[in-house]
This record gives C-alpha cells, structure tokens and sequence, in this order.
C-alpha cells in the first residue's frame, strides 16, 4: 500500500474514516490506519470530525508530485486511448444514471414502476459488461488502481444484481457510481488530462 494510493483515495473521497479507506483499498484496517499516522506525522493529512481524515495543503502538494511521477512512467498515448474508450461507456453510463433518476425531463422516477427500474437494471448490466475489459486494460500498468477498481465496480453491481438497487448511486458508500466517478477521476489524470478541460468538453461528468 503506497503513500500514493493513501492520499489518492482522500482526495477522491474528500474526507473519509480510517475504515473506509481500508475498504476501498481492500486493505487491512490496521495497515491503513498505520499508513494514515504516518502521513499526518509528515503534515500530510489531519483528523477532523467523526474520526475522518482529510488532506492538508501540504499533502495535496506531495500528492500531486507523486501522481507526476506515476504519470511519467506511463505511456501516456496509449493512456488515452484507453481513456477514449471509457468515454464511449461513460455517456452510455451517464444515460443510464439520468434514466434511473428521471423518466423524462419532468418526471422523476419514484421506482414505483418495477419493469422500468428492471430495464434500466439491465442496461447498467450493459455497460458494466462492456466496459469490463477497458477498465481491465486501462488500470493493468498501474497496480494501485488495478487491484481496486475491477474489484470495487464488480462488488458494487454484484450488489445491484442481487437486488439491492440502492447501491446503484448510494451516497457515502462503495455504490456504483461513487466508483465510477473515481474510476473516471483517475483515468483522466492518468491521460495527463483535467477535469477542467474534460468538462469543456462534455465529458467532465
């Protein structure tokens, strides 16, 4: 478990318990939480309320010079085109989210209807199959992500496939699309890219 890793998974999430991290991270609690003193020992991170850790300037800064670095020691076209090809299930993912949320523009869905949520259901089904073998190949080079990512995105639809469709966009939780974003959070950096300029270009969400 790298530094790297640690203050990533904080940044993403904002502000995050010990526990939390861990299982993100799928790592033992203790080793995280040993990870975590550390870091706020050097100023990186600080404890705040409810037990939660958050970055400090400084930690943001040492942040962004590792993730510089783990960048260097990719090849960055071949990063894009993976990034590219996420793209292509991330509008298909973003269609699906708007459906579950809204039946038209002025409609909200109030799941009352088990046949539209069963079809959505199906379509998130889709897109997760599909994007399977891009998250694979984009996380392959980097092993903090790849050993998260295929295994957050499948626990979270195995979740949803049971039936328990609030893990589809739970907040505060390992929910689908809490790991899509991330997921996508960490592929635009790897493409040496930045949510600024992915949003103005349609694709920051």
């Amino acid at each position: 478990m790298s530094q790297t890793a640690l203050l990533q998974t904080l940044r993403l999430k904002g502000r995050a318990a010990s526990e939390a991290i861990a299982a993100a991270l799928a790592e033992p609690h203790a080793d995280v939480s040993a990870g975590l003193r550390d870091l706020a020992a050097a100023g990186f991170v600080e404890l705040g309320p409810r037990d939660a850790y958050r970055l400090t300037p400084v930690g943001r800064e040492e942040l962004a010079r590792l993730l510089a670095e783990e960048r260097a020691g990719l090849d960055q076209a071949e990063m894009r085109v993976h990034y590219d090809a996420f793209c292509v299930q991330n509008d298909r993912f973003k269609e699906v989210m708007t459906a579950w949320q809204l039946k038209d523009p002025l409609t909200p869905n109030d799941h009352s209807d088990p046949e539209y949520d069963d079809a959505i259901v199906g379509r998130l089904g889709d897109v997760h199959a599909a994007a399977a073998p891009i998250v694979a190949a984009a996380v392959a080079r980097v092993p903090r992500l790849a050993q998260a990512y295929p295994r957050r995105l499948d626990a979270a639809w195995e979740l949803v496939a049971s039936g328990d469709r609030a893990w589809i966009a739970k907040p505060l939780a390992d929910s689908y699309h809490t790991v899509w974003f991330e997921l996508h959070e960490e592929l635009i950096g790897l493409a040496g890219l930045t949510r600024a300029e992915e949003a103005a270009a349609g694709r920051g969400a």
